[in-house]
């Protein structure tokens, strides 16, 4: 893979965690604890990825239709910390978790209903898990929405609202009997997938990456048919999204990584919360950016900005001699 070129941090908050993890750790006249180079994986979806225009541009070429963006999180950190951590990036729009596991995945690059890309179809790419290797120091995983059907659930939930005129919990009505039977599955899947990458690294830390907050606790933040936030979704479906499907997904995600002993999680969700879709200062776009540029409720690059902070902390933390 070709790798974008490197530089060291040398200003901001990526530099505030280098000095805080560097400090402690070295003697006068010493060799820095952290000279030598660590063997990252990040694996994921397009949460991790990036994918969408607001989270920059795609970098590599030929595309692989898995739409890795300069503004994603491992990007940021890969360019911050370049001298302590070598970097593949297998992450990939609309990965499930069997797609990290075991499953070839098709990659749809930016193809939308009735609209496909350009350059599809892109060839399959095998399951992420391959770019583990025995020698891999750190792997951090973000995957679980995809396996979890929110993007299915997203779209039926934009469809029923546009239906209500806006009323009532249409999305909820139709879809909360199945929200027991998706959780199952993805803590099932979840749990096999983190097994899985153990067994193929036995010495690496496994890094378990939540996703951030979308919907505000205030959900009359977010105005009806506003196409740079949740569009036609109610603000009572909005209510259950955040309530009954996104927090029992991260919680989820995290029950599974405290069964591991190798495993931490770590949560986006809330140094996120304030940062929502529908506030001021948000973190992720709508189902349109501010630019009237799909985006599908995904991180933009301050997101991501944040996810590289606080990836990038639990990485050296990771690392550390004990």
């Amino acid at each position: 893979m070709t790798r974008p070129g490197k530089r060291l941090a040398t200003m901001g908050s990526a530099a505030a965690l280098v000095a805080g993890a560097l400090a402690p750790l070295q003697l006068a006249g010493a060799t820095p604890a952290f000279a030598a180079s660590y063997e990252w994986v990040a694996l994921g979806d397009s949460y991790t990825a990036g994918v969408v225009p607001a989270a920059g541009d795609v970098f590599e070429h030929p595309r692989d239709g898995c739409e890795r963006t300069d503004q994603s999180y491992p990007q940021v950190i890969d360019r911050d910390f370049s001298s302590l951590i070598d970097l593949t990036d297998v992450s990939c729009g609309a990965a499930t978790i069997e797609d990290v596991t075991s499953s070839w995945q098709r990659p749809a690059g930016r193809s939308l209903p009735g609209s496909p890309d350009p350059d599809s179809p892109f060839p399959f790419v095998p399951p992420q898990s391959e770019a583990v290797k025995s020698g891999t120091d750190v792997i951090t995983v973000g995957v679980g929405g995809n396996t979890l059907g929110f993007a299915d659930i997203l779209f039926k939930c934009l469809q029923l609202g546009g239906s209500s005129g806006g009323a009532g919990t249409p999305c909820k009505d139709e879809l909360a009997a199945s929200m027991p039977g998706r959780l199952t599955k993805v803590s099932t899947e979840y749990g096999q997938m983190l097994a899985k990458l153990h067994e193929k690294a036995s010495d690496a830390k496994i890094l378990a990456v939540g996703y951030p907050t979308l919907i505000p606790q205030d959900t009359s933040k977010c105005t009806y048919n506003n196409q740079h936030q949740f569009l036609s979704i109610t603000r009572g479906d909005l209510d259950w999204l955040r309530k009954d499907v996104l927090e029992p997904l991260n919680k989820a995600m995290e029950k599974s990584a405290d069964a591991h002993s190798s495993t931490t999680f770590v949560d986006l969700y809330e140094s996120s919360r304030n940062h929502s879709v529908c506030d001021s200062g948000k973190w992720a776009e709508g189902i349109f950016d501010s630019d009237d540029r799909m985006a599908l409720v995904h991180p933009n690059a301050r997101g991501h900005r944040n996810a590289a902070d606080h990836v990038a902390s639990a990485i050296l933390n990771a690392i550390a001699p004990n």
